[in-house]
């Protein structure tokens, strides 16, 4: 498919961008995103072994969902996204892999921000890829860590600003290296994506994210993986 054609034109908040593309989304996260299956299997191996209760912010078209759903058949799965076109994707893709009942799967269409969940509802909070269009990510941490009981688990999958700048700049370089190798992103995909990131993504460095999960009651934290400005973090609340 051309997104070329898709991507002009998208709204201009996160939601709106993604929202406008979700049968397209996964045929350009493979395309723009470096080792992407590599990075959600990795994510898969971090996470504890037989959770109960699951939530998922950003669930997208439902890639990490239809892991989780099948890795740990026994959660109950919340799902969360900010675009009902992709909670519609998602839970489609849903109903149509599952043999067993989907009571155990719940969908909230919601901005992280404005969730409003029971205090300790989840053994385990995991994201791929979203939390990168927070800004305020002290709030949202400190919003995740009353979701969790003690010894519960926060990990994710996201983009991370290299440390120092010239890291980031080095980073960020071979990210559009990849992008323009044959067969991957168009030009104006290209031009889509660096529009889009300057107007709605706010990367911080691994040292911030560090620094306001510990003040938020994590701890344990760790980044078990690391690719260019992709990477994943693992804590535990205490």
């Amino acid at each position: 498919m051309d997104l070329s054609k898709t991507i002009q034109g998208l709204p201009n908040s996160a939601t709106g961008y993604f929202g406008s593309m979700a049968e397209s989304y996964d045929s350009l996260i493979h395309r723009a995103v470096p080792r992407y299956d590599e990075m959600i299997a990795r994510l898969l191996d971090y996470l504890p072994p037989d959770p109960r209760r699951v939530l998922e912010l950003g669930c997208g078209t439902g890639n990490l969902s239809l892991r989780l759903a099948k890795t740990f058949p026994r959660a109950e799965l919340t799902l969360v996204d900010g675009s009902a076109e992709m909670i519609s994707l998602v839970r489609s893709r849903i109903d149509e892999s599952r043999s067993d009942s989907n009571s155990r799967f719940a969908y909230v269409e919601a901005r992280f921000e404005a969730l409003d969940l029971p205090p300790g509802s989840f053994d385990l909070v995991v994201s791929s890829i979203s939390l990168h269009h927070v800004e305020d990510k002290a709030a949202l941490y400190r919003r995740i860590r009353g979701l969790i009981p003690a010894g519960g688990r926060f990990c994710f999958a996201d983009q991370i600003r290299g440390e120092p700048e010239s890291n980031h700049r080095v980073n960020w370089d071979h990210w559009l290296d990849f992008c323009r190798e044959p067969g991957h992103c168009t030009h104006e995909e290209i031009e889509s994506l660096l529009d889009h990131a300057a107007a709605h993504d706010h990367y911080v460095p691994l040292s911030e994210h560090v620094a306001m999960l510990s003040a938020s009651g994590f701890a344990e934290i760790d980044c078990v993986w690391r690719n260019w400005m992709w990477g994943i973090v693992t804590a535990t609340a205490v």
